[in-house]
């Protein structure tokens, strides 16, 4: 079965494969289109996630697949949240996140925080959302190089080191996304013919 998984991103998707069953094949929605950068209009992570699988299966009329995650802030209210890409700006640059939310928490002594991943699956009939949440902590200042994101400055709770500072497979043991996926690809293998 091939899914349309609704992005651009090749390493996203070779990393998909690489864990999918072998019946099931992900395609990149810039195999069917130049148009990969879906808006995401919504105000939770299950919302826009749903939106982006549904545009997907949209334009190509295949099962589609979709994530949407971000950083929560118990201090700030939950956010950056749904806005942790554009948080500093339309730009979606991460250092620039990065700094915004170290200077909002300057004087902020919680520092409880949580990275949090919804997929979205839909197949013109039915929808169905995954999630994966990871606990943790937001550190005074950015360490590692690994990563990308608010990854320098999460600190999981099962750890003393930042998601950055982290091998990736040691990340992905922890990560969110890891979490949301395996409870996605245990949905896949129950499908009739798995």
């Amino acid at each position: 079965m091939v899914l349309v998984f609704a992005s651009g991103n090749e390493g996203k998707l070779r990393e998909i494969n690489s864990l999918l069953p072998v019946d099931f094949r992900a395609e990149s929605l810039a195999a069917f289109t130049s148009e990969t950068d879906i808006a995401e209009p919504y105000f939770t992570f299950a919302e826009n996630a749903m939106h982006k699988a549904k545009e997907a299966f949209r334009i190509t009329g295949l099962p589609s697949f979709a994530d949407d995650s971000g950083l929560e802030v118990r201090a700030l209210g939950g956010k950056p949240g749904v806005f942790s890409a554009r948080y500093a700006g339309e730009k979606k640059d991460p250092s620039a996140n990065n700094e915004k939310l170290l200077r909002e928490m300057e004087n902020v002594a919680g520092r409880e925080a949580r990275f949090r991943t919804v997929i979205a699956f839909y197949d013109g009939k039915n929808g169905k959302l995954f999630e994966g949440v990871v606990e943790g902590r937001i550190a005074h200042s950015p360490r590692g190089s690994n990563g990308f994101g608010y990854d320098p400055l999460f600190i999981p709770g099962n750890s003393d080191r930042t998601f950055a500072e982290m091998e990736l497979a040691e990340k992905n043991r922890n990560s969110h996304r890891a979490k949301a996926f395996a409870a996605f690809l245990g949905w896949l293998k129950t499908l009739p013919g798995q």
